[in-house]
C-alpha cells in the first residue's frame, strides 16, 4: 500500500487518514459524534460511513434504504446469503452480520488497495462469515454459483459514476442467474435532471424482473436535484407497504414508487444493453460540498 498521511485532529481527537489507492485518494475521516465512527471518501466523494461500535447504525440515506431492503428480505434474524458488488467500508455487510448472525456474505471490490486499507483500519468482526474478493464486479459475479444468493446488492462507483458494464440487461441476467427463486436485487443508483439514467435503469430491470420498487427522496424523483435512489427487483412480490412505511419514517423521509406509477416514471425509456451502455452521469460539484 502507498504511504499514508495523517491529518491531526484537535484535542486528541482521531486523525483523518489519507491513503492513495487504486481508485484515487481514499480518506478516512473521524466522526466527531461517534468515538469509533468513520466516513470513507474517495477523491472527496463520500462513499461509506461505519461505526465499529455500532454496526447497525446506518448514517447515509441510501444505506438506510438498503438496510430496510435487507431487513425485509426474510423473517427477522434468519441468516441470508448475500453478494455485495462494491465494498466501500463494508457497511452493509457489517449491518447484515449484526442483524442476521450466521449470514454468509461475499464482497466483490475491484480496488485491492482500498480493501487492504479498510481491513487494516476498520477491521471486520473475525466471527462474521464475510469473504472479500478483489475483482471487477461483473467478473466476480460470474464466479458465483447459480441460485446461491438471497440478496445481491450493487453499490459500485468509479469516479463517482456507475461503470457502464454494470447497467445493462446482460449484467442483470447474470444477477438473476445468481439469485435464488424469490431472491432480491438492490442497486444504489445516482442521477439528476432529467433522470435519463434512472429511468433507463428501471426499464432495464423491468426487462428481467416482474416485480420492482424504487425508493428515493421526492425531490430526486421529481428531477429537482441530483441524488441517490435505491432500485429493488425480484421475481416474486416485494414487501412494498412495509418498505414504504420505513422509507417514509427515515430521518430524511423518502418515497417508494412501484406498479403503474413506476412504469409511468420510465417514460418509455428502452432497456440498456451492453452495446448501448454508458456510465451514470457525473455528479455536479456542489453535491459533495
Amino acid at each position: 500500500m502507498a504511504k499514508s498521511k495523517r491529518r491531526k485532529g484537535g484535542g486528541g481527537a482521531p486523525e483523518t487518514l489519507a491513503v492513495p489507492v487504486d481508485g484515487g485518494l481514499a480518506e478516512l475521516v473521524p466522526d466527531r459524534e461517534r468515538p469509533r465512527g468513520w466516513t470513507l471518501l474517495l477523491d472527496g466523494a463520500p462513499q461509506s460511513h461505519v461505526d465499529l461500535d455500532d454496526p447497525v447504525h446506518l448514517s447515509f440515506e441510501y444505506q438506510r434504504r438498503l438496510g430496510h431492503v435487507a431487513d425485509l428480505a426474510a423473517p427477522p434474524g434468519r441468516p441470508l446469503q448475500v453478494v455485495h458488488l462494491g465494498g466501500g467500508a463494508f457497511t452493509l455487510a457489517r449491518y447484515i452480520a449484526a442483524t442476521r448472525p450466521r449470514s454468509t456474505q461475499q464482497i466483490v471490490e475491484l480496488d485491492a488497495s482500498l480493501v487492504q486499507l479498510v481491513r487494516q483500519q476498520l477491521p471486520l468482526d473475525p466471527g462474521a462469515r464475510i469473504r472479500v474478493r478483489s475483482a471487477d464486479a461483473r467478473e466476480g459475479l460470474g464466479r458465483i454459483a447459480d441460485g446461491w444468493a438471497d440478496l445481491v446488492i450493487a453499490d459500485v462507483f468509479s469516479g463517482a459514476r456507475t461503470p457502464a458494464h454494470l447497467t445493462s440487461t446482460e449484467f442483470l441476467a447474470d444477477v438473476r442467474r445468481v439469485l435464488r427463486p424469490g431472491g432480491q436485487y438492490a442497486a444504489n443508483l445516482a442521477d439528476g435532471p432529467p433522470l435519463s439514467h434512472l429511468r433507463a435503469q428501471v426499464a432495464t430491470a423491468a426487462a428481467l424482473f416482474p416485480e420492482l420498487a424504487l425508493a428515493a427522496d421526492p425531490t430526486v424523483l421529481r428531477g429537482r436535484r441530483f441524488g441517490n435512489a435505491v432500485l429493488l427487483a425480484s421475481d416474486l412480490p416485494l414487501a412494498v407497504p412495509e418498505l414504504t412505511r420505513r422509507v417514509a419514517s427515515d430521518p430524511h423521509p423518502g418515497r417508494v414508487e412501484h406498479g403503474r406509477s413506476l412504469t409511468d416514471f420510465t417514460g418509455g425509456a428502452p432497456p440498456v444493453t451492453d452495446a448501448s451502455a454508458r456510465p451514470s452521469p457525473v455528479p455536479p460539484p456542489a453535491v459533495f460540498r
